[in-house]
């Protein structure tokens, strides 16, 4: 994955960026030793790592601001981070980059039940804001599978979902408003807690923009009600196209379940092995949760039970306790983790009209065997967003590129079909050079367009998301 040489005048003025930073920052807040700067040179992406020219890990917005309007003034890029959990390499730095991170940015601001919102710094992980409000019978609903590590700040930068986003939606449709600093060092207000904001959504311009446009430091999101309940079931097939037609029949009838995933066999076969969450010997699985009161869970289910018996399941298992209910997602979120096992997987996110699941699934099977990788399937099927687990082995020669080059190929079945590259993991380097694939040269214009105004020097994130070839003359 090529990244662009780094500034041989930035790299050179390392001492005078640091001291400068030094001088308007707490001690404490800026690492440049190189031993303690690797914790950063890499997130989840683990495959590509460069050792930043430094971290600043500032603790208000005031501090943000401070970082950026000298980082602009000294022409020195910054790479915002959250918790580093990114699964594309949005938060990987160069080595002339300041990584600017969040984690100590943690803090609860506002609660507020009767308008139903919460106020948050960015660097606060994802399940720690329903772990603030839960003892009140409140929930934040966007639920990625690392919640337990990531923060809101990378949830907003790459728009991110989760299981239960068939009901709830993803991130932009659970963020009411943001603090934002811009690259030359201005905060700015966007949105509110209250109501919409007149003018240009603006808002849905920042979710989703991977740190291009500013750091957000500071979040209002919505908060919901807790369900009166809730019930997953647990349906084994004989093949991943049954599962997949199974799925587009649910969806076909109307029904709208909180959650449809899908696992096939050696996702099931790892998640078992790992924390033995009691899944059926198949080789495929939808976990469908409804939720409501119980007549409507018992209604919806009943539904379910009849579009899954037409396709000849081989275990319906419905939870019959909140133990068997942790039991039935303990394997679906443990299953990245599980897969670790198997050896080094890339994870790809490409999403696909739902319709189209049981003919992908398939010639993701053909283009697996087209370049003799193994591949594991882990996905919210309720709305297409796929994670095929690309197995491959990092210490044999060319295995790395070949597998970089079957994810490629995956990715293009998932345009061709009517889908796109990205669901949630966003594009930073690792879908980078296939938005060629997706938009129209006009298209990345516009889109670039937008980051000239909001960055300008493009310092923020510069060497991600546009193709190194189509944004060289404005990186410089």
């Amino acid at each position: 994955m090529q990244m662009p040489l780094p500034s041989a005048r930035v790299l050179a003025e390392k001492a005078l960026i640091v001291k400068r930073l030094r001088a308007i920052l707490p001690r404490d807040s800026v690492i440049d030793d190189p031993a303690e700067t690797r914790a950063y040179e890499c997130d989840a992406l683990s495959a590509y790592r460069c050792a930043p020219l430094a971290v600043v890990l500032p603790r208000t917005t005031a501090e943000v601001a401070a970082c950026l309007k000298l980082c602009y003034e000294l022409g020195v890029p910054v790479v915002p981070r959250g918790a580093g959990t990114s699964l594309a390499g949005g938060s990987m730095p160069s080595a002339d980059a300041v990584v600017l991170g969040l984690a100590r940015m943690n803090r609860v601001l506002e609660v507020d039940y009767a308008n139903r919102f919460i106020r948050v710094e960015a660097g606060r992980t994802n399940l720690s804001v329903t772990g603030a409000i839960e003892g009140e019978g409140w929930f934040y609903a966007p639920d990625p599978s690392s919640q337990l590590a990531c923060a809101i700040a990378g949830n907003i930068g790459m728009n991110s979902g989760g299981a239960h986003c068939l009901k709830y939606g993803v991130t932009t449709n659970n963020l009411l408003g943001v603090t934002l600093v811009t690259m030359q060092g201005e905060v700015v207000e966007i949105g509110g807690p209250y109501c919409d904001a007149g003018g240009l959504d603006l808002l849905g311009v920042v979710c989703g923009s991977e740190g291009q446009l500013g750091v957000v430091t500071e979040a209002s999101l919505r908060i919901l009600r807790q369900p009166e309940g809730a019930r997953p079931v647990l349906i084994g097939f004989s093949s991943n196209e049954v599962a997949g037609a199974c799925v587009a029949d649910i969806i076909r009838a109307g029904i709208l379940p909180v959650a449809i995933e899908f696992m096939d066999r050696p996702c099931i076969e790892a998640t078992e092995a790992f924390c033995h969450a009691g899944y059926p010997d198949c080789e495929a699985l939808l976990i469908v949760e409804c939720e409501g009161s119980q007549a409507e869970i018992a209604e919806q289910l009943d539904l379910i039970r009849q579009i899954a018996m037409t396709h000849d399941p081989v275990e319906f298992r419905e939870a019959q306790s909140p133990e068997e209910a942790k039991r039935i997602w303990l394997g679906r979120k443990s299953a990245f983790g599980a897969m670790g096992q198997k050896g080094d997987y890339m994870c790809l996110d490409g999403t696909i009209p739902v319709s189209a699941l049981p003919m992908v699934l398939r010639r993701i099977g053909e283009i697996s065997r087209d370049f003799g990788l193994a591949v594991g399937n882990v996905f919210h099927a309720g709305d297409g967003n796929m994670h095929p687990l690309i197995i491959y082995n990092a210490n044999q020669p060319g295995q790395q590129e070949l597998c970089e080059r079957m994810g490629a190929e995956i990715l293009k079945l998932c345009v061709e079909v009517g889908g796109c590259l990205t669901g949630e993991h966003g594009v930073g380097i690792e879908k980078r050079d296939l938005m060629g694939v997706q938009f129209a040269p006009e298209d990345l214009e516009a889109q670039m367009r937008v980051k000239d105004v909001f960055d300008p020097k493009w310092l923020l994130n510069a060497a991600k998301v546009f193709p190194l070839d189509v944004s060289a003359s404005r990186r410089g």
